[in-house]
């Protein structure tokens, strides 16, 4: 018996140790440095897009009470917003991962690579865009011009690539004396910084640039081709009903063994839910069909996330109905207001769900089992496709309202959730409990 458990406890520990290994990888931690960067520019849009879905919708509530022109009128500041966030996503993201990556890898100008990364990100899009003016049904090529489709959501995953390529390559080139141009002392030191880097910058940016040129002789470019081969395969994966409950299981299974999900699966999946979210907000606030079911919102809303990792708010509602055992009711009382945030590590490491085989059962279950009904649900149209991201930190049953731009049943299907996780939750509490009171009477 001892020499099983003991090569249980090797495996289990070796287990963590690769999970820890991949989450500390930098180029993913730099990732999702990146995008917790700009996410609140990413929850303004959301914003603008409820404001403009909700309250200045022409056949809106308050239609009664605002003439249509001017409701039509006040959604261009919604819109102006949205081109200063939501829809230039990738150039966003460009800089903000050359600039995390190279302060992760230690290198002392991090603003310096950002300078160097963006430009090589606008390499790579088109000498020639084809647009389809108002009216017609025939496109026009232009030239010397940024469409927001090439640098918005479409160009995330790019981005990420540039975002890489280019830092490594610039900080590589910078590590080299023969690269710097050395003005003395007697230059202010931001000027001595920028000569020393100036022939890493402009020979990163031409490289990027000759590379687009090769690819655009051929008719192609790189744009187009990471969003077709890279892009566009990883999300039709990812973001699929099963795919999403793999990764989702996945992270909460490390959960239970006490390594966050959102360092191991969270820089995988939420690039893929991102890129969904944004294109659904393009077509709300363009007035056009909504393409997609799974995406950041849902994720908060439906899956994973609601209540906290784990829908852990169904698991304190267990408690305080059905359970008498008094220190799972005062760990509790402390864990409810932060769990109404979505904020549940007391409840996760109080109570414990790691490293405890009853808990982690219902906790990697939970969240399938949400998903499943909000999506079913959303198939069959009983709610509308969540279209607003919201900050992860709103409460349940509000997230459903705003997620979905006013749908009161969304927030009526989060009630139906928590209350069947409730019952999911429950025989595995009192096991937990009984587990807990036999080791308390063992070591009293």
């Amino acid at each position: 018996m001892g020499k099983d458990k003991g090569k249980k406890e090797e495996w289990l520990n070796s287990f963590v140790n690769v999970a820890q290994k991949i989450g500390n990888q930098i180029y993913l931690r730099s990732l999702r440095d990146s995008f917790a960067t700009i996410m609140p520019l990413f929850i303004l849009a959301g914003l603008a897009i409820l404001v403009n879905a909700v309250f200045l919708a022409p056949t809106g509530f308050m239609s009664s009470v605002i003439n249509e022109n001017t409701m039509i009128t006040w959604q261009n500041w919604g819109n102006i917003i949205t081109n200063a966030t939501l829809n230039i996503a990738g150039l966003l993201l460009a800089l903000s991962m050359g600039y995390h990556l190279a302060k992760n890898k230690g290198y002392d100008n991090p603003i310096g690579v950002a300078t160097a990364v963006v430009p090589a990100f606008l390499t790579l899009l088109p000498l020639m865009v084809s647009l389809t003016p108002s009216g017609s049904d025939n496109s026009i090529s232009f030239s010397g011009i940024i469409s927001y489709a090439q640098i918005g959501s479409k160009g995330i995953f790019a981005a990420i690539i540039t975002g890489i390529l280019a830092t490594e390559l610039y900080i590589w080139l910078t590590k080299s004396d023969k690269m710097k141009i050395n003005l003395g002392e007697n230059v202010p030191p931001a000027v001595g910084k920028s000569f020393n880097t100036m022939i890493p910058l402009i020979l990163t940016v031409s490289l990027f640039a000759f590379a687009s040129f090769l690819v655009q002789l051929t008719g192609n470019n790189f744009m187009s081709l990471i969003e077709r081969f890279i892009q566009e395969p990883l999300r039709g994966v990812g973001t699929s009903l099963p795919g999403y409950l793999l990764l989702v299981t996945l992270g909460n299974l490390l959960f239970g063994f006490g390594i966050h999900q959102s360092v191991v699966t969270g820089p995988i999946l939420d690039p893929l839910l991102l890129v969904n979210m944004n294109e659904n907000m393009a077509a709300q606030a363009a007035g056009e069909e909504i393409p997609y079911i799974m995406n950041s919102a849902f994720h908060q809303v439906f899956g994973a996330l609601m209540g906290g990792t784990g829908n852990t708010i169904a698991l304190i509602i267990a408690i305080f109905i059905f359970s008498k055992y008094r220190p799972y009711r005062d760990l509790s009382k402390l864990a409810i207001g932060p769990n109404l945030f979505n904020i549940n590590e007391p409840i996760i490491f109080g109570m414990p769900i790691v490293f405890n085989l009853p808990m982690i059962i219902p906790f990697v279950l939970s969240p399938i089992v949400g998903t499943l009904i909000g999506y079913f649900a959303t198939v069959a149209g009983l709610v509308d496709k969540c279209v607003v991201n919201i900050p992860w930190t709103t409460p349940p049953i509000i997230s459903g309202y705003l997620a979905t731009a006013g749908d009161w049943r969304a927030s009526v299907l989060q009630v139906i959730i928590i209350l069947v996780l409730v019952f999911l939750y429950l025989p595995f509490l009192k096991i937990s409990e009984r587990v807990a009171k036999a080791n308390t009477e063992v070591e009293f």
